[in-house]
């Protein structure tokens, strides 16, 4: 399918000369249609019904279904508001108090002892960015270290063009447009909101420069983020 994503890159390019593109094939088909009248090839069209039936349907539903199928992303969207891991960090916990605890606290002790890494806590951070024109993308994209070793990547305020067969990857392209040696962290849950991917066990985060939303289905980037340790 890289054919189909060279075509639909290639129109991407287009995509900010849209109106004028779209008044140049409206005066295109005004003029097709005054030519075939012209030529009286409605009058054809009205002989022999049965057998432009017969053409006319099956090319009516391959080109519906294709329509459908590349075209539809355009305008659905989905929308999740998931729980960031750092919120349970952010919640008070009350201290407990034992009823036998002494009236006074003992003495601090002069050796200094080593300070515990708190969890969750943000390692990497950074902004999404769209493609291109058409492939527009944008939020905030997190690394939290949930327990040592153990990561999420959590994206907040995000917004992404939609498309068929949308997937979210860990790569190490620098550039973000290669998913080779990329680790693939599901489907796009949804185009619009906030929510977390778990990131298998083991994963070394640091040899991975971007997050990114890559269509499998035409090889496309549609955004993609650095990753910046914080």
């Amino acid at each position: 399918m890289e054919v189909f994503g060279d075509i639909e890159r290639g129109l991407s390019d287009l995509y900010p000369y849209r109106w004028l593109i779209a008044a140049v094939l409206v005066a295109c088909a005004v003029a097709l249609v005054a030519f075939a009248w012209k030529r009286g090839w409605h009058r054809a069209v009205a002989r022999n019904p049965v057998r432009t039936a017969v053409i006319a349907i099956p090319a009516c539903a391959v080109l519906f279904a294709a329509g459908w199928y590349t075209l539809s992303p355009l305008w659905q969207r989905s929308y999740l508001e998931e729980a960031s891991p750092l919120e349970a960090a952010s919640m008070p916990t009350p201290a407990a108090r034992s009823p036998t605890a002494p009236a006074t606290a003992p003495p601090a002790s002069t050796t200094a002892e080593p300070t515990a890494a708190v969890f969750p806590r943000r390692t990497h951070a950074g902004s999404f960015v769209g493609a291109d024109d058409f492939h527009f993308g944008r939020g905030t994209v997190q690394l939290i270290e949930t327990a040592p070793g153990t990561y999420t990547l959590r994206v907040e305020d995000f917004s992404v063009r939609n498309g068929p067969d949308l997937f979210v990857y860990l790569t190490p392209d620098p550039s973000g447009e290669s998913i080779d040696g990329a680790i693939n962290l599901g489907e796009l849950k949804a185009t619009d909101g906030a929510f977390n991917y778990e990131i298998p066990p083991g994963t070394d985060v640091a040899q991975y420069a971007n997050a990114i939303v890559w269509c499998r289905q035409f090889a496309t980037l549609f955004a993609v983020s650095a990753l910046s340790e914080v």
